[in-house]
C-alpha cells in the first residue's frame, strides 16, 4: 500500500513536470518577443534597406511585432513608399513609436507613421510637415506638386481610414499646407494610437489591442515579451553616413585633390587610386542628395585655378581666387536657397577646407618660386646628354632619379614609350621643373654622363 502510494505520488509528478515542461516553452513561444529598430535622421536608400532587413528578421523569427522608434525631418519618397508597402503587406505587426522628447516625424516620417499597424508618440513630440518638394528642395510647379499630392493624399485615406475624417482631415493638410502638430494635438484627432513617456509604456498600453494585417486581424501581446534591438548593419551605417553632406563634401574634395596629385606626379599610383574611389564613393551620395550641379562646375573652376598658379606663379592671386570660387561652388552645390536644411553641408567645414586648400597650394606655389629664384636654377646640375634611371614606368610620364635627385620626368616622343622602371632614360633638356628624356632604344651614340 505504501509502495503503491509512492507509486502514485511519483506518476503525479512526472505528468506535473511533464505538462509543465510542455506548457510553459508553449507560452513563452507564443508571448515570442518584440524586435525594435531605430530611424534617426533622414529617410534615404540606406534607411529602407536598413528597415527591409528588419522586417524580414522579424517575420523569420515570428517576433510578436516589430517596433520602429522614429526621428526624421522627412526624406526621399521613392524610399518612404516602398517601406510602407512593405509595411502594409508585413506578417508582422509594424508599430511606430515616435521619440524621444523633442522628435519628430516630419514629411516622410509621417506617411511612415500612418501606414504603420498602430503608432505612438512621446510627450514634446510633432508629426506633419509632408508637403512634397523637388529631389533638389525646389518647390514644384503646379501640375507636378497636384498630381504628387493627390497619390499620396490617396495613400494616406487608405491608411488612414480606420482613423477617421478628422485624422484623414489633418494628414491632408499636412501634405496641402504643410501643418505640422504636437502629440497631444495628434492624439486628439486620431492621427496616433497612444502617447507613451517611453518605449516601455508604449509596449504595455498596446498589450491585448487588435491591429489589422493584411492576412486578417491579430492582438497583439506586447507586455512582458523579450525586447531584441536591431542595430544597423557595417554596410548599412556607412552607407547612411555617405548621404550626409558633409561627408560627401570632404570625399568629393579629396578625390579632386588626389586626382590633381597624380596628374602633377604620374608613374605613383597611390595618390590617383584613392582620388578614383573617394570620388567614386561619393558619386552615390550626390546621386542621392538633392545637388546643384553648377556648384560642381565651379568647384572644378576652382581647381583649375590652383593649377594654374601652380605653373604660372600669380603670387597668391590664383589661389585667392581660387578659394573663393571653390567655397562658392561648394555652398552652390549644396546649400541652395530651396535645399532643404538636413540636407545642407555646414558652412564652416566648406570654408575651413576651402581655407586648407588654399593655404597647400599657396605653400607648393611658394616653393615653386623660390626655387625659380635660387641663383643659376636654370642650369643646376642639367646636362644634356646625361644618363638617368627611371623610377616609375615612363607613360609618357613618370619619375627619374637623376645624380640622386628624384625628378618628374617624360619623354620627347610619347609614342616611343612606355619605359619600365630601372632601365636607363638620356636627358635631354630641362623644361621648368621637368626632365625631357630619351628612351634608350631612340638613343645615337653620344656622350654620357653619371646617373
Amino acid at each position: 500500500m505504501l509502495y503503491n502510494e509512492g507509486m502514485k505520488k511519483r506518476f503525479v509528478l512526472w505528468i506535473f513536470f511533464l505538462l509543465f515542461g510542455l506548457t510553459a516553452p508553449a507560452q513563452a513561444d507564443a508571448s515570442g518577443q518584440v524586435m525594435v529598430m531605430s530611424i534617426d535622421g533622414v529617410i534615404s536608400p540606406a534607411t529602407n534597406l536598413y528597415f527591409q532587413r528588419s522586417l524580414q528578421l522579424a517575420e523569420s523569427r515570428q517576433a510578436t511585432a516589430l517596433v520602429i522608434v522614429l526621428n526624421t525631418p522627412g526624406g526621399q519618397l521613392d524610399a518612404t513608399l516602398e517601406m510602407s508597402q512593405a509595411m502594409r503587406n508585413s506578417s508582422v505587426p509594424v508599430l511606430v513609436y515616435i521619440s524621444p522628447r523633442g522628435a519628430m516625424a516630419g514629411s516622410a516620417g509621417m506617411l511612415l507613421t500612418l501606414a504603420a499597424h498602430a503608432s505612438a508618440m512621446a510627450p514634446e513630440t510633432v508629426i506633419g510637415a509632408a508637403t512634397p518638394v523637388g529631389l533638389s528642395g525646389e518647390d514644384l510647379d503646379d501640375s507636378m506638386k497636384a498630381k504628387v499630392s493627390n497619390i499620396i493624399k490617396a495613400d494616406v485615406r487608405a491608411w488612414a481610414a480606420w482613423r477617421g475624417q478628422e485624422a484623414i482631415a489633418l494628414a491632408e493638410a499636412a501634405i496641402d499646407e504643410g501643418l505640422a502638430v504636437s502629440a497631444e494635438e495628434a492624439y486628439q484627432a486620431g492621427l496616433v494610437d497612444l502617447l507613451a513617456a517611453d518605449l516601455n509604456e508604449f509596449l504595455l498600453q498596446m498589450d491585448g489591442r487588435t491591429v489589422h494585417l493584411a492576412e486578417g486581424p491579430a492582438t497583439l501581446t506586447t507586455a512582458r515579451t523579450t525586447v531584441t534591438e536591431i542595430p544597423p548593419s557595417l554596410i548599412e551605417h556607412l552607407l547612411g553616413l555617405l548621404v550626409d553632406p558633409n561627408i560627401v563634401f570632404i570625399l568629393l574634395t579629396l578625390g579632386v585633390q588626389g586626382i590633381l596629385l597624380e596628374l602633377s606626379a604620374p608613374g605613383g599610383w597611390a595618390a590617383g587610386t584613392l582620388g578614383l574611389l573617394s570620388l567614386s564613393v561619393a558619386a552615390y551620395g550626390l546621386g542621392v542628395l538633392p545637388v546643384n550641379w553648377l556648384g560642381l562646375g565651379v568647384m572644378a573652376i576652382s581647381f583649375g585655378l590652383f593649377i594654374l598658379d601652380i605653373k604660372a606663379p600669380t603670387h597668391g592671386a590664383l589661389t585667392a581666387a581660387g578659394i573663393a570660387t571653390f567655397i562658392g561652388g561648394a555652398l552652390l552645390l549644396f546649400n541652395s536657397s530651396n535645399t532643404p536644411a538636413y540636407w545642407q553641408v555646414s558652412v564652416p567645414l566648406v570654408v575651413a577646407v576651402g581655407l586648407a586648400i588654399g593655404l597647400s597650394f599657396g605653400l607648393i606655389v611658394s616653393f615653386a618660386v623660390r626655387m625659380l629664384r635660387q641663383p643659376g636654377f636654370d642650369s643646376l646640375s642639367v646636362q644634356p646628354g646625361e644618363m638617368a634611371i627611371a623610377v616609375t614606368p615612363l607613360r609618357p610620364r613618370g619619375q627619374v632619379r637623376y645624380r640622386g635627385q628624384l625628378w618628374s620626368a617624360r619623354l620627347e616622343d610619347p609614342h616611343r614609350g612606355p619605359v619600365a622602371p630601372r632601365q636607363r632614360v638620356r636627358v635631354v633638356e630641362r623644361r621648368g621643373l621637368w626632365l625631357i628624356v630619351q628612351a634608350e632604344e631612340d638613343q645615337t651614340p653620344r656622350r654620357s654622363g653619371e646617373a
